[in-house]
């Protein structure tokens, strides 16, 4: 079995066997700076973020959108979860083009792997000593892990900002007790 996938394997089976899920709280930072371990604090960042952003979730928020030309709560939360498998899968060296249905996707177990693909993605980074080998790929396409910083990452954390000001509207504001400067809860 290689590094790569003992890796996540590890991984997986940690977050599954504990309550609580990537991300309640933003991971300690590294002792040094490299490329690797910024692009994985960036991820963190939005992983923790992300998680703040749909906890506790009702229905109704889920559902809620400001007009009908908008996205849903629901709706957000699925193309945040697309870009999860974009950034993952950089980090994986897998092509993006080859679709999986995941339709029937519960919104906890979509929430569930989108944390996953960000701590698995971190991890991979922050573990690396050259990031530019983490190419976006769609099929023939290449693009430089550039990209992947303004593309997928930076829209996702612009997504979780909607998601805030969507579930503020709906009336389940965002946890003001949550410290995205720290990465904790306040106490």
């Amino acid at each position: 079995m290689n590094k790569l996938v003992l890796i996540i394997l590890l991984i997986t089976l940690s977050v599954q066997s504990q309550e609580q899920l990537p991300y309640y709280e933003i991971p300690e930072y590294p002792e040094s700076f490299t490329a690797g371990t910024v692009a994985a604090r960036a991820i963190d960042g939005l992983g923790f973020r992300y998680y703040w952003a749909t906890e506790g979730l009702r229905t109704e928020d889920l559902n809620f959108k400001p007009n009908d030309d908008a996205r849903s709560s629901l709706e957000t939360i699925e193309h945040i979860y697309g870009l999860s498998k974009v950034i993952v899968n950089a980090t994986l060296k897998k092509d993006n083009s080859q679709k999986t249905d995941e339709s029937e996707l519960s919104f906890e177990n979509m929430r569930k792997a989108t944390l996953i693909n960000f701590k698995t993605a971190a991890d991979i980074l922050r573990s690396s000593d050259d990031i530019s080998q983490y190419k976006l790929i769609f099929g023939t396409r290449e693009f430089p892990f550039w990209n992947q910083i303004n593309g997928p990452i930076e829209d996702a954390v612009w997504h979780c900002g909607q998601i805030v000001l969507l579930r503020r509207s709906s009336g389940n504001p965002f946890n003001s007790k949550v410290s995205v400067f720290n990465g904790k809860l306040k106490e």
